[in-house]
């Protein structure tokens, strides 16, 4: 039995407490056919709440879905899919050694006990035919780009009947040509009569894509209208509250001494196969040097070996002209670099400790953090409420688990933490990466303040307006190489998406040595 045909959902009077914290309180939105309708937010704001009770991974405290006019209950994803209502998460959730089509029988519904492939290919051909998707069922998930991933994602929930998508920061992985041909998508479904629910950062794509958008902060809605009616600024100003920065001044800096010197470096990834293949770069002080790719190209594994985190196979890293090839990552750490690492929550705190004692993480054996064997408390506290201060850290108590903290400001901990001992380089792994725009904002001012200081920076990010902005080089990483790397006023960057997808390469000998 395929899902009923959704032609309205309301979601009236949400309320939802965590441990007596309000995170959805009476919110009431509605969304029609052929509509689609943006959510915006700050990080913590009630966005992802609300989606996970529309999705039945939580239940509300108080309130009420309607589907059609028609009261129902939504007690479990399944009966979200039941329901017609799928969601793509903002991570895929996908089995990487699965074919496309075993992924997606996986999560269907009617899926029979015997050769449930057979009875999905017709349908996968069919979406894929209708919307351009271009997917060919037998291909395993790693061998897809993160759009032909997307796709699939949307494919599981269409083969189910869903008539409203839930897409969490859906561009967040792709190429600019792959995000110009997801909106064509979407655009394609809204035209067919699916509703979609967009949650993203991005205030471009919310005015170009959404009927309607509907602004949450603190729990609770403070903006609802149509979105031909607003400017981006309009839209910052009801999310926090305040007019935001658009675009940043970036002095221009003469390039002092070198910092960093990467010298044909391989590195191999999990698999033990090359994913750094013989890349070259320097960076100096007063410069922000930029590399921009799709995830999954190498630049985790290169960041990795910066930092001391994985191995190198062969080349040569050095930092002030000291090789640290190799080196564990606190002898690098006590060589003057710092990271801020892409996965915030696995590698730059330890959630159930105290915020305290995350502020000094790498540095509590230095002098100023420790008596002999014995840590200075006094001290460390007085330091985490100055970085707390400074860094604009929203925190009730320096005595929380810092797991407690939103993402947006567990993210200024972080950076103000590396930032604090004043680092030769900060290696910055997409340092806003799911950031609300009020915490971009300010994380980005803090890294051209750290350049102005005369620090180097090696931001990874794969947010092109970000490297833009701030970067005074932008190399464009593909497969493990660095297809060129340009200068910020370069006009061949109007094609960086090109050299991100691997064609308009320039060459890597004299990439190498730009």
């Amino acid at each position: 039995m395929m899902s009923p045909i959704i032609e309205s959902l309301e979601m009236v009077d949400i309320s939802k407490s965590f441990h007596g914290v309000k995170a959805n309180h009476r919110i009431s939105l509605k969304i029609e056919s052929g509509e689609i309708l943006g959510l915006l937010g700050e990080n913590g704001a009630g966005k992802t709440t609300l989606m996970n009770i529309l999705y039945g991974i939580y239940q509300p405290d108080s309130g009420e879905i309607r589907i059609n006019g028609r009261r129902v209950a939504i007690d479990s994803p399944r009966d979200s899919i039941a329901h017609g209502i799928g969601m793509v998460h903002q991570h895929f959730m996908l089995i990487q050694n699965h074919s496309v089509i075993e992924n997606i029988a996986l999560g269907y519904l009617q899926s029979p006990a015997l050769f449930p492939q057979k009875k999905l290919r017709q349908r996968i051909v069919e979406f894929s035919k209708k919307f351009n998707f271009n997917i060919d069922p037998d291909k395993k998930v790693w061998q897809l780009s993160a759009g032909e991933q997307q796709r699939v994602e949307i494919i599981k929930a269409l083969v189910n009947g869903a008539g409203l998508l839930i897409l969490d920061e859906p561009t967040s992985v792709l190429t600019p040509q792959e995000t110009r041909d997801f909106f064509q998508i979407l655009e394609k479904m809204r035209n067919d009569g699916k509703m979609i629910i967009l949650i993203s950062h991005k205030l471009d794509e919310i005015k170009k894509l959404c009927d309607r958008v509907t602004v949450l902060r603190k729990g609770t809605i403070v903006g609802d209208a149509d979105t031909h009616s607003l400017d981006k600024r309009a839209m910052a100003r009801m999310m926090i509250g305040r007019d935001v920065i658009f675009s940043f001044t970036r002095t221009a800096l003469p390039r002092k001494e070198k910092v960093l010197d990467v010298s044909d470096l391989f590195v191999d990834g999990d698999k033990g196969n090359p994913v750094v293949r013989g890349i070259s770069f320097d960076v100096y002080k007063n410069e922000i040097f930029g590399i921009a790719g799709v995830a999954g190209n190498g630049q985790k594994e290169l960041v990795e070996a910066i930092t001391g985190l994985r191995s190198v196979t062969r080349g040569r890293i050095r930092v002030n002209g000291i090789d640290i090839t190799n080196q564990s990552p606190r002898k690098i750490h006590n060589k003057g670099v710092s990271h801020v690492p892409e996965e915030r929550l696995r590698f730059g705190i330890a959630p159930n400790l105290f915020l305290y004692e995350n502020a000094i993480l790498k540095q509590h054996h230095q002098e100023k953090f420790s008596r002999r064997a014995f840590l200075a408390y006094g001290r460390i506290k007085a330091h985490t409420r100055q970085l707390i201060n400074d860094f604009q850290v929203a925190t009730p108590s320096i005595h929380v688990p810092t797991k407690n903290l939103s993402g947006g400001n567990i993210q200024k901990l972080i950076l103000g933490r590396e930032i604090s001992d004043k680092p030769d380089l900060l290696v910055a792994s997409h340092p806003t990466y799911g950031l609300d725009i009020g915490a971009t904002e300010y994380l980005r001012n803090q890294l051209l303040k750290r350049r102005a200081e005369g620090g180097a920076i090696l931001l990874v990010s794969e947010d092109l307006d970000e490297v833009f902005e701030l970067c005074d080089r932008i190399a464009a990483i593909f497969q493990g190489r660095f297809m060129d790397i340009l200068e910020a006023e370069d006009p061949r960057l109007a094609d960086i998406g090109l050299l991100m997808a691997g064609t308009g390469h320039v060459g890597m000998g004299e990439a190498a040595n730009v």
